[in-house]
This record gives C-alpha cells, structure tokens and sequence, in this order.
C-alpha cells in the first residue's frame, strides 16, 4: 500500500518532478553495479583472468541463445515511451528522438560492460555453473566475495528503489497514454484532466492508482505469490503486446510512406522498418516457443497468458471497426493527438 501511494504522489507531482526522482534512483542503482564491476576488474576477477571469450561470435549459435532473445527485447522495453511526453518537452522533434538514441546506447552498453564484469568475476569456464546452481544469488554472491556483506545489503535495498524506479515510469507512461487517447475522444472526458499546479493528468493517475490498488488487494486476499503470479503472468502478455505493436508501428510506416509524398529516404521509410519488423517477428516467434522459460509454469498457464494477447488485438481490431462506422469523427481523431503536437513546434 505504501508503494501504491509512493507511486501515485510522484505521477501527481510535475513530469519534472518524476524525472528527477527517476534520475537520482538510476544513478544509486546503476553506481552500485559499476562498483561492483569495478572491484572485480581491479581484483583480477577468478582465477581464470580477465577475458572477452564472452563476446566470441560463436555464442551466438548456442541453443540456449533462442530463448535468451525474448528476454534480452523485454529488457529494453520502455525506450519507445519517450514520445508520450511530447506535450510536456521544449523542441519534441529534435528533443524525443535524442531521447530515444541515447536510452537505447546507454542500455546497451551498461547491460554489456556489467554482464562483462560479472562473468570475470566467476571466470568463462565457471559462469555457466555458478548461474544454473544460484541464478538469483548470482550478483549478490559475486558481491560478497569481492565487496563483503555490507555491499549486497547495499544491492538488496537498492533491488527495491528499481521497483519503485521502473513502477513510477510505468505509471507515469500508462496516465499519459489515457491523457492521449482520451483526447481523441475513445475515454470519458473526465480523464483528460489536467492539474492547473502540477501539469500531471491527475485524474487519469487517480484511475491508474485505483487500478492498481484493485488488482495488489486482490492478488494479496488470493494468496498469489507476488514474484510469479502479480509480477510475471501479469506481465508476460504484456512483453508480447508491446512486440505486437511495435511489428504494427514498423509496418505501418511502410504503409503510410507508400501513400504519402515525402523527402524521407529509402532507409527510413523501407529498408529499416522492413528490417526491425522481421526482426521483431522473430523474436514474438522465438519467445511464444520458450513462453514456459519466462513464465516458469505449466504448458496450460502458458497458453492461456499468450492468448490473451491475440484476444485483445481482435477486441481492439473490432472495436476500431466499430468506431470507423458509428462514429467516424472519433475514429479520424485517433492518432492525431501526437502528430499535432509534433506540427505545432514546426510551426
């Protein structure tokens, strides 16, 4: 309950506000795991020394890699979002997409150096063990050993400011998406609100944290475990329908390129997005086929959570069929939100 009402104070408070919390807790987490990296590195690592046989091309034809991938997509999910916060930024054009490169560098070259680290810390030859025999405890064991005990406790309580971290971007990215298509007249009026003090959508953050507080009670009454049943099954359909539509937004603009004059060039409005689609298609296939390694449960669970996915997509494709018949005016609104915030700064 606490988390809840930490969560919706920050959406409440100024985009500014949750920016710079967001940025002070990156920094904390982040800083601890470079420490750690560090330590090793200057410690020698294992006994093997430190080496790059991690980044040997041939790793990439393992079999275990096909179900890594999916994984490896869900972690970087997020980076798209920065173009909700258009209206709330000087220069959207030049500012989001910056935004969106420098994420996705930062990530990925975070994720590498610490992974890095980490495998020196158990050597080439005894990673693959240590992380069978302790998955969880992989970090926190490398820790103790080149750190102490202090550390990980350090890493253990940091563990919970990355919740509250990746929960109030979360938050912040679902109120924004109903600030956007509330707009476009698909949600009640009423939650396109915006605080005259703060600029938050605050009565869509009221609903979010409604929401919220809906679903923890309930889990907590079931008696679900709140790793595997809230955080995992509630989640993993939603790693296969940001994909979905991140495969949708990739084709449509192959679509939308073909029909409408640009000084675009082929790279942007053919080659890449043809590129990213297939890609991406790849990667719903390979983790549809290992859905029981990001669920860790039954074939039957794992069919039910995966077909939720393509039982909303039909939903919303009827729905938007619906629209485009009865209420046309609505349905040539959507989507034009961004567009005109967008037009405004070229303007």
């Amino acid at each position: 309950m606490a988390g809840v009402a930490l969560v919706w104070y920050v959406g409440f408070r100024s985009v500014d506000f949750g920016a710079k919390l967001l940025a002070a807790m990156l920094v904390a987490e982040t800083g601890v795991l470079f420490v750690l990296a560090v330590a090793i590195l200057v410690q020698g690592g294992s006994s093997e020394g430190i080496g790059f046989e991690s980044f040997a091309p041939s790793h990439l034809l393992e079999p275990g890699m096909a179900s890594i991938l999916p994984t490896a997509f869900a972690a970087f999910m997020g980076f798209e979002a920065t173009v909700i916060y258009g209206s709330e930024t000087r220069e959207p054009r030049r500012t989001i997409p910056r935004a969106i490169y420098i994420a996705v560098a930062v990530l990925a070259v975070t994720y590498a150096f610490i992974v890095w680290s980490i495998v020196q810390a158990y050597g080439a030859q005894g990673i693959v063990a240590a992380a069978a025999a302790d998955p969880v405890g992989l970090f926190f064991n490398a820790s103790d050993t080149y750190l102490g005990a202090w550390f990980t406790k350090v890493m253990h309580l940091l563990i919970i400011t990355s919740v509250v971290a990746g929960l109030v971007a979360f938050h912040n990215a679902v109120t924004r998406y109903t600030l956007a298509i509330t707009r476009e007249g698909l949600l009640p009026a009423r939650l396109a609100a915006v605080h005259p003090r703060t600029r938050s959508p605050y009565v869509a953050g009221f609903a979010q944290t409604l929401l919220a507080l809906v679903i923890v009670v309930g889990f907590a009454i079931a008696g679900a475990d709140p790793y595997k049943h809230l955080l995992i099954w509630v989640n993993t359909p939603g790693v296969f329908g940001i994909l979905l539509l991140q495969v949708a937004a990739a084709v449509s603009v192959v679509a939308f390129f073909r029909r409408t004059p640009n000084t675009e060039g082929r790279w942007r409005t053919v080659v890449a997005p043809v590129l990213s689609a297939l890609a991406m298609i790849g990667v719903l296939v390979l983790a549809a086929w290992h859905m029981d390694l990001m669920t860790a449960s039954s074939p039957a669970v794992s069919f039910v959570l995966l077909a939720t996915v393509p039982v909303v997509a039909v939903i919303g494709l009827c729905w938007g069929a619906w629209l485009r018949r009865n209420r046309p005016e609505v349905h040539a609104r959507i989507a034009t939100n961004c567009e005109e915030e967008f037009s405004d700064e070229r303007r």
